[in-house]
């Protein structure tokens, strides 16, 4: 009887977080998609993340989302339901493309429905789900890993390089390799990109001066192969301190060039060289 009663008490904490989640998602997407109803299609959208966080501030998530036939991906978001910006990446395509893979280290503020959103130039939207459990709550608001101040002397600092073809480590955050428990990457050219930046929220606090840091966060990534410019991403305080961000480019691409600008208007450029282009 005692089992039982446990198991019934398992099924409804699981049945009210399912009916939160499902009514946290219905305020979300008219908010974010207006009458557009994105159709769940995880053979169009593989979402790519892990069943339970391994570091709430600093985990992976991403995806690959291949067109159906006839169209083409213009725009893909990464909805976290939870998170206190919930719109947490938007990558903006320069051209439609057929294919597009990515994923990057976001904080993630408490158990929360995950979502990768793609629209193609057809205006359709498609989309996989996932729930992510958490470790705890408050990411967004918890400690810098680094002194705001300190932070600031390699603010900006970008670094790049060839991500091996199997994709099978990362760097999943305090410095660590961890194996990539889900990759969207498969044998193509997919790259990092390392961007030093505290990524303060907003709701962390100084734990000296015990004042809230103000917030500063990477804005907006333009991303260019070979001179042409290849996306746009638009950030949000979901991003983990310094993030880390995966993408797949031309095989034959011999350079790319990142421009950064943060909340608070700083803009940095750099240009990357590729071996074997």
């Amino acid at each position: 009887m005692k089992i039982g009663r446990v198991v019934a008490a398992l099924a409804a904490v699981l049945i009210a977080v399912q009916a939160h989640a499902d009514e946290t998602w219905d305020e979300l997407r008219p908010a974010i998609f207006g009458d557009d109803v994105p159709v769940v299609s995880p053979d169009i959208v593989t979402l790519h993340a892990p069943y339970r966080t391994y570091a709430d501030p600093r985990t992976d998530v991403g995806a690959r989302i291949t067109a159906p036939f006839g169209e083409f991906i213009r725009t893909v978001s990464l909805i976290i339901d939870e998170n206190p910006m919930p719109v947490s990446a938007v990558f903006e395509l320069a051209e439609p493309q057929r294919e597009f893979a990515f994923s990057t280290t976001m904080r993630i503020n408490g158990p929360s429905m995950v979502r990768v959103v793609a629209e193609t130039d057809g205006g359709k939207f498609y989309m996989q789900e996932a729930f992510l459990k958490t470790s705890g709550v408050g990411a967004c608001s918890a400690p810098p890993g680094t002194d705001p101040i300190e932070a600031l002397a390699s603010l900006g600092t970008m670094n790049f390089k060839l991500l091996p073809t199997d994709s099978s480590t990362i760097v999943a955050g305090l410095g660590k390799a961890a194996p990539l428990q889900s990759s969207p990457f498969g044998d193509g050219r997919a790259v990092q990109l390392d961007i030093d930046h505290p990524s303060h929220s907003g709701m962390q606090m100084d734990q000296i001066t015990l004042l809230f840091i103000p917030m500063r966060y990477v804005e907006t990534v333009e991303v260019e192969t070979d001179g042409k410019p290849a996306f746009t991403m638009t950030g949000s305080i979901s991003f983990s301190e310094n993030p880390a961000v995966r993408f797949d480019i031309p095989a034959d691409s011999v350079g790319v060039g990142v421009k950064m600008t943060d909340t608070d208007g700083a803009v940095f450029e750099e240009n990357f060289s590729l071996p074997g282009g």
